[in-house]
């Protein structure tokens, strides 16, 4: 049976059965809700890691760069890391090196107080961030494929949920007057060993296969960056990298900053300003989970320029203020304006060209960079103009994703059963050279 319930064709290895995709897909799921817990893990506790520190909004937003450096880096060596232990052990470690870096970023900004160690924690989370990124993606396109479904928006919903679990223990702890970093040390230890026990069901997608010959074949870091630049100067798939800037900025911005500036911006307490990411996570899951059929229904280019508009009208409500409920109004539009550009953006890349393992790679680490190089760029910004005016940065950003949404067309993320009994083959005769 597939995922549809509909009867399948006989086919050799782990995946032929819906109990092998359907665990492949859950545990992918969980990966995903983990990413948004680390991520969202320091957002409501801004507030008490400045004061903890003693440092302004333009420090926090260089400290808050170190996260953008170890991404970098970690973007860098995800294929290498995938060729040399296979998906579950390279996951699996990544996600101990997650938990890793946020209790340094819990130690360094609480018990010692040191921006030094607290810029190392970020960077730390980072580099172990930004591989993940990458992985869990690759892992997302080949179940999609297996499945032979629309699947990418729902795996990205797992990613908003986990943020919605993690500004919830956020709003929860400062509510309940407990100290960030112990909230963080208990957040790292869920991370490490829910990770760990996920990627026991991972699967070897035909995807990363691709990727592990391209680094096997000998060339040197210098080349391979350059063979990246060269895929990012094809048109379609640069015009892709744009879409899913604004909305990954977006996002990036609303993780790190909302919080901040519904406090400083909008007068509201710390715990009801955590609360407003709360709604924003919880509104970002929300259009994830419907965003499949609506996908179907009215293709990509439609989708994006529908919840890209949006994204416009939200931010301009929540920047300008007025009363409470105006304000979450702006709140819930601005997060369904980037909820659809990454998971979309995934798919149209995968079949934008050959070689499609390397297109999903690169437009992944555009869109994730832009989420982590949000918060900096913001802080930056808000220096000059304030933090609420800053937000302009990111609704102008959404703007530009609407006129150019027409590079997302084709035909669509679902899979004929004919293409997605193909993909399960040939995963299943790949194997798992991480098991």
């Amino acid at each position: 049976m597939n995922v549809h319930g509909t009867p399948r064709p006989d086919a050799s290895g782990p995946l032929s059965t819906y109990r092998g995709v359907a665990s492949w897909r859950n545990a992918v799921m969980v990966l995903f809700a983990l990413g948004g817990i680390a991520l969202s893990t320091w957002g409501p506790r801004l507030p008490s890691i400045r004061d903890s520190l003693g440092i302004g909004d333009g420090l926090i937003g260089i400290a808050l760069a170190g996260v953008t450096v170890g991404s970098i880096t970690g973007l860098t060596l995800s294929a290498h890391v995938l060729a040399r232990f296979g998906p579950r052990r390279a996951i699996g470690a990544a996600a101990v090196t997650i938990g890793v870096g946020i209790a340094l970023v819990g130690v360094g900004a609480g018990l010692a107080a040191s921006v030094p160690a607290t810029v190392a924690g970020f960077v730390v989370v980072g580099l172990a961030v930004g591989s993940f990124d990458v992985m869990i993606n690759l892992q997302g396109a080949a179940v999609e494929k297996a499945a032979g479904r629309t699947l990418m928006p729902l795996l990205h919903a797992a990613w908003s949920a986990g943020a919605v679990v993690g500004s919830g223990i956020g709003a929860g702890a400062a509510a309940l007057g407990v100290a960030f970093p112990w909230q963080f040390l208990a957040e790292a230890a869920l991370i490490a060993v829910v990770g760990l026990g996920a990627t026991r069901y991972l699967q070897l997608p035909v995807a990363e296969a691709v990727a592990a010959d391209e680094v096997a074949d000998g060339a040197g870091w210098w080349v391979r960056l350059e063979r990246s630049g060269r895929r990012l100067l094809d048109p379609r798939l640069l015009l892709i990298g744009v879409v899913m800037l604004g909305a990954e900025l977006g996002e990036g911005t609303a993780n790190s900053w909302l919080p901040l500036s519904a406090s400083d911006g909008h007068g509201r307490t710390e715990t009801v300003a955590a609360l407003f990411f709360t709604v924003f996570a919880i509104s970002e899951t929300v259009a994830r989970v419907l965003g499949g059929p609506v996908v179907d229904r009215i293709g990509r280019v439609q989708t994006i320029r529908l919840t890209t508009g949006i994204g416009v009208v939200g931010l301009a409500f929540y920047i300008l203020g007025g009363p409470v409920w105006l304000v979450l109004v702006g709140v819930v539009l601005w997060a369904v304006g980037v909820s659809m550009g990454f998971p979309l953006g995934m798919s149209a890349a995968a079949e934008s060209g050959p070689n499609a393992a390397a297109r999903v790679s690169a437009v992944a680490s555009i869109g994730y960079l832009a989420n982590l190089a949000g918060p900096p760029v913001i802080g930056g910004l808000s220096e000059a103009v304030g933090l609420l005016d800053s937000f302009w940065l990111v609704a102008a950003l959404l703007g530009v994703a609407f006129v150019v949404a027409g590079a997302m067309g084709g035909r669509g993320p679902a899979r004929g059963r004919a293409g997605a009994e193909a993909e399960v083959r040939s995963g299943a005769a790949a194997g798992d050279s991480g098991a």
